[in-house]
């Protein structure tokens, strides 16, 4: 399949880009970015063509793979499959319901498939995980605590984040950035969320935000999410508890490049069996929406 990559920045860079460039079925045709020398860089790095116009890459390929702020992704996710293309995006899809569902119609018009990369529902470990917690049922309730240190002081020594310059990051925060990684652990073990109206959201130390769920199969679940805990208080945990006791989400996870090409494998079998996948743009609308009802939470107090 000819992808195409539409983005420059550091999740381009060292995730998008390599995943694609190595992908045995994949023929990376080309990078854009807003930044042309960006994307001349990147281009040379992954031995392909730089475009100046993501219209004329958009023409040349057969899907397109986005690694771009919200925004900006879901008015060119949207272009792409009105022309046909299939889509590989990244959480979130968009952070207005409003765009997010532009891209659902355009996609339903085209027919085309569609994957959004929520990084571990494309691990192997939390997805056989994932899948045998939704069989078994009868969860009381949830909690997922996802803590990073973006925008943290960084420990003496310590590199920077290379997502800390990011604009879209910083307007924002976890809520938008981090949050879709609970909610994707979340709504497949327990459910849809119930009613938009009970999602309740408060604020904790700096962007950091606590969520509460009901979800549709009875249970209720929390999640706290942040992008500036101190960096030895990060880490990644899920918590399900029910009928059958505790169970936690595993460890032992695959790397970023890996788990994207396993998304790029999801995107080639929905081309060929005509199956849409768990999250495709219908999914990552849901979390949009979900999100947009804890931003509502918030602005209300």
């Amino acid at each position: 399949m000819r992808i195409g990559l539409l983005g420059t920045g550091p999740w381009a860079e060292r995730v998008h880009g390599p995943g694609l460039a190595a992908h045995p079925e994949v023929e990376l045709t080309g990078v854009w970015g807003r930044r042309p020398e960006a994307a001349e860089a990147l281009a040379t790095t992954l031995r392909t063509r730089a475009y100046n116009d993501p219209g004329a890459l958009i023409a040349d390929v057969d899907a397109v793979s986005i690694a771009l702020p919200p925004s900006v992704q879901a008015g060119l996710a949207a272009r792409a499959a009105e022309a046909g293309r299939h889509l590989l995006l990244d959480k979130p899809v968009a952070t207005t319901t409003v765009e997010a569902r532009q891209v659902v119609d355009a996609v339903g018009r085209s027919g085309v498939s569609s994957v959004v990369f929520f990084t571990l529902r494309f691990d192997p470990a939390t997805a056989d995980w994932l899948e045998s917690q939704s069989a078994r049922g009868g969860w009381f309730t949830g909690r997922a605590e996802w803590l990073g240190s973006v925008f943290a002081e960084p420990a003496p020594g310590a590199v920077p984040s290379p997502f800390a310059a990011s604009p879209w990051r910083r307007d924002k925060g976890a809520l938008w950035d981090i949050a879709p990684h609970a909610l994707s652990i979340l709504l497949p073990a327990l459910g849809d969320v119930r009613d938009l109206d009970s999602v309740a959201a408060a604020r904790g130390p700096a962007d950091t935000v606590h969520l509460v769920f009901r979800h549709e199969g009875g249970a209720s679940s929390t999640a706290t999410v942040s992008l500036t805990a101190p960096a030895a208080a990060e880490g990644v945990t899920a918590e399900l508890r029910g009928e059958h006791g505790t169970t936690t989400l595993p460890g032992g996870r695959v790397g970023p490049v890996t788990a994207f090409q396993r998304a790029v494998d999801a995107l080639l079998s929905s081309v060929a069996t005509g199956r849409p996948h768990a999250c495709d743009v219908r999914f990552g609308l849901r979390v949009s929406e979900i999100l947009a009802a804890a931003e509502r939470a918030l602005g209300q107090g």
